[in-house]
């Protein structure tokens, strides 16, 4: 609950509607998976990685956080972000 607090006072300063709608998806996003055991730096990462290439509804539904494994956003991550994995 505390965390939803903070995200709603912070939302207040978004500057605009469309900022404030912004924030919540992202923050929605964020809370999503970590509801799904994902590390919240890591699923966004491996989201906005997959996302260009996903072309439809059934792409798009297999990158959502309830329908990856944690394994495999943890080893993209630590593969291709700054280069942790080499």
């Amino acid at each position: 609950m505390c965390p939803f607090v903070i995200g709603r006072k912070n939302f207040m300063f978004s500057g605009s509607p469309a900022g404030a709608d912004a924030s919540a998806a992202l923050y929605g996003i964020i809370e999503t998976a970590k509801l799904d055991g994902h590390e919240p730096f890591y699923y966004p990462y491996y989201l906005f990685s997959c996302l260009p290439y996903a072309k439809d509804k059934e792409a798009i539904s297999a990158i959502l956080p309830f329908n990856v494994e944690r394994k495999v956003v943890n080893d993209f991550a630590t593969a291709n972000w700054l280069g942790l994995g080499s």
